[in-house]
């Protein structure tokens, strides 16, 4: 009998709890080699690949596309060493001597069926998911997590398509459930046991934090009372209720009426990330806003003149590059704009090495990526990692580590045909360097009226990092560079 090994959502770093499964790669019965993506999953930063450290013949999977899984949750089960394809060879096909390989999911889901009659002998860490009775289950199923190893609960995932028939009064195919008794009273709707509250959500707590909800006084509705964030909402929104409402009887047009025109888009997933990290930077950072008109006119001929001294075969340098060198030359000379600020502490942490963050729009909403270590490119340099970088974020596979850890950001707010802005700061940062869009305009040059080609540049930074001086000074400086590309050289 092959060993069954349990592949669970692994850490995908960046203090994330979650993630949801977007499109599984593998089916059950087929062959993985150790090293396969086996699903794409979605968190609130990135798209990502998940593969498997095992080898051998998927028996289960767990979770449905576009359901969520808790960090340390059940992905999958591999019968290791089981019909494990060569390197190279795709998730289908399995390689020569695999064997039977229904045989060995049949066996599989033989023992775990065994396990959850047993009562859980053994080790058999799984999900517990509660309130689906013997009905047909919902279009999409509540959050997992992981279980505890209970004496009398051991749990599985979904069975796999071998399994037949139902197991425990589920219909086979959406998976067995074995509730631990605590779960099986709160889904019938008992009163949940005394004790302290769970919460392993940490955007939970800090949304509870932010409106003053005292998680002891909710009752959670997750498996084994834990508290998810739609519990947190309906504490808030039932605080924010009138004391005294009139009976829904007796308003049925009012209520229709608050109702019609109505759309609501739960801050969750990546919009979700983004609102909660806007909304600390305004309430902690004090930032204030200065800006300039520069010609650019000469900056345009400089980017054309580099980019005709590479030749036909050459990679085009991209004008975002030519402006992110300009930026870090401009804070090498002013180096209290690469900065944090450490709260706590009281303390005002300088950067070495600048990791310069830029706005990209896509599909899915405004991210950052990250260059890192931009301070050590040059402008070819910094064109092709913007370029791939830019790439990536349009086609939603930025890692979570290309999204994170910026320390100064470059925000070209120009593509969108505006010439200025007041941006947020991308917190913990303390500023952030905004580009308008460049067009033709009259200007007074060398004495006399012309029409030049006139960018809008603003700085948004936080006025505890540094004063108004530091601020105009760096921005002067970039004006500079932008109007005159030469002053560049006497950096070099």
């Amino acid at each position: 009998m092959a060993e069954v090994k349990e592949f669970k959502l692994p850490d995908l770093g960046e203090g994330l709890t979650e993630a949801e499964v977007v499109r599984w790669l593998v089916e059950v019965g087929e062959a993985v080699a150790v090293d396969q993506p086996v699903v794409e999953v979605e968190t609130a930063k990135a798209m990502v690949e998940v593969p498997c450290p095992y080898g051998g013949v998927v028996t289960a999977r767990y979770g449905e596309e576009g359901e969520e899984l808790a960090v340390g949750a059940p992905l999958l089960t591999v019968a290791v060493g089981a019909g494990t394809p060569a390197p190279g060879r795709g998730s289908g096909s399995p390689g020569p001597g695999s064997g039977d390989l229904a045989g060995v999911v049949a066996e599989a889901a033989g023992a775990d069926v065994e396990a959850a009659e047993a009562g859980g002998a053994g080790e058999t860490s799984g999900a517990v998911l509660v309130g689906y009775g013997t009905g047909a289950p919902p279009a999409r199923r509540r959050r997992v997590r992981p279980a505890s190893h209970t004496p009398g609960g051991a749990v599985d995932g979904p069975a796999p398509a071998a399994a037949a028939g139902p197991v425990g009064g589920v219909p086979s195919g959406y998976g067995r459930h074995a509730v631990t008794p605590d779960a099986a009273v709160r889904q019938n709707g008992s009163a949940p046991a005394a004790g302290p509250v769970p919460v392993i959500s940490p955007l939970v707590r800090r949304l509870a934090r932010q409106n003053g909800v005292e998680l002891r006084t909710l009752t959670g509705s997750g498996p084994d009372g834990l508290i998810l964030r739609a519990d947190v909402e309906r504490a808030i929104g039932a605080a924010a209720a009138p004391a005294e409402q009139p009976a829904a009887a007796e308003q049925p047009a009012a209520a229709a009426s608050a109702a019609d025109g109505e759309v609501r888009i739960a801050l969750r997933g990546l919009r979700g990330v983004v609102a909660d990290k806007m909304s600390r930077s305004r309430r902690e950072i004090p930032e204030a806003t200065c800006w300039v008109d520069a010609d650019a006119t000469e900056l345009l001929a400089a980017r054309r003149a580099m980019n005709a001294a590479g030749g036909p075969d050459a990679p085009k340098i991209s004008l975002l590059a030519v402006l992110a060198r300009i930026c870090t030359a401009a804070l090498a000379r002013f180096p209290e704009l690469n900065a944090r600020v450490d709260t706590e502490a009281r303390e005002i942490v300088r950067l070495e090495r600048l990791h310069l963050g830029f706005a990209a729009q896509t599909d899915r909403g405004l991210v950052v990526p990250v260059v890192r270590d931009a301070h050590t490119r040059g402008a070819e340099s910094l064109s092709e990692e913007l370029a791939r970088l830019t790439g990536s974020a349009r086609a939603g596979t930025l890692t979570p580590g290309e999204l994170t850890g910026s320390t100064f950001t470059l925000n070209n707010y120009g593509v969108f045909g505006v010439d200025g802005s007041t941006p947020i700061i991308n917190h913990p940062e303390a500023a952030m360097l905004g580009v308008g869009r460049i067009v033709p305009k009259p200007w007074v040059h060398e004495g006399e009226l012309a029409v030049r080609h006139v960018t809008q540049l603003s700085l948004t930074f936080d006025h505890r990092v540094c004063d108004g001086g530091v601020a105009g000074g760096f921005l002067r400086y970039v004006a500079d560079c932008v109007e005159q590309p030469a002053v560049l050289l006497r950096g070099i």
